[in-house]
């Protein structure tokens, strides 16, 4: 039986590293992508020790346009078919929105959501001929309402929410699945990169990464549409369903007011 092929995104640390983790473990073949050429080497070497199978690092920043092209053409050129795509690459920034300069915002807009868009819409048409494929896109809790101190980095999570849940009903009809995975406060680099590690969430409901990872891969492993780990993000986000708009910004606004 052919090796199942899983291109992740934001490979070198975090979530997409856990994640490569846990698709290496059931014998999948991994191609790896991000900036970190030396993380990304070391995590394909270490993975290849434990599983036995040789794992291809492709180094490359993807918060620039065009990017997702650049990548497509490689695996191209290599012959590499994709079984999972894993979107993971991102990154958000909390501060008030005139402070951040614009080109940052402009950046995280690029990565979260236009070459996330562009790799879909490249790869995506070969698992609908194959007529077998899945895509698990990485959202957030974020995705579910406005962020005060964080407006772009919410709105690109609530782009990828909405991409995903509209992709899962296009296309389960070709045998193919598409997952968003949201998770809450997550003990990564990330929190600390964004300057949110100090807010309320993150040092009172934040979970491990390998929770996290755990959760996802379960639920996308079952075709799910949307995962949301944690009972304490699944409550939060089904309150934000139920209550007043105007009380949720000023909630999100007292948790993620900058330092």
């Amino acid at each position: 039986m052919p090796l199942e092929t899983v291109l992740i995104t934001g490979a070198s640390a975090g979530i997409g590293e856990g994640l490569a983790r846990l698709f290496a473990a059931d014998g999948a073949r991994l191609i790896l992508v991000a900036r970190s050429v030396d993380r990304l080497q070391h995590l394909a070497a270490e993975l290849k020790s434990k599983h036995g199978v040789e794992h291809i690092v492709i180094p490359l920043d993807l918060g620039i346009a065009g990017a997702a092209k650049t990548l497509f053409d490689t695996l191209t050129q290599r012959n590499l078919k994709i079984d999972v795509l894993v979107n993971n690459a991102g990154f958000g920034h909390n501060d008030r929105f005139i402070e951040i300069p614009i080109a940052e915002q402009l950046e995280m807009v690029q990565l979260n959501v236009s070459t996330m868009l562009h790799l879909t819409h490249l790869i995506l048409p070969q698992m609908i001929e194959r007529r077998e494929g899945a895509i698990l896109n990485l959202g957030s809790t974020a995705s579910f309402q406005p962020g005060p101190y964080s407006a772009v980095y919410y709105a690109t999570k609530s782009f990828v929410l909405s991409f995903t849940e509209s992709l899962w009903e296009e296309v389960r009809e070709h045998n193919v699945t598409v997952t968003c995975l949201c998770p809450g406060p997550t003990r990564t680099e990330f929190g600390i990169r964004a300057k949110m590690d100090h807010n309320w969430n993150f040092v009172n409901a934040s979970m491990s990464t390998e929770s996290v990872c755990r959760i996802g891969y379960r639920a996308f492993r079952r075709r799910k549409r949307i995962v949301i780990p944690g009972i304490l993000n699944r409550i939060l986000t089904f309150s934000v369903r139920l209550a007043p708009r105007r009380f949720i910004l000023r909630v999100i606004r007292h948790w993620q007011r900058p330092r």
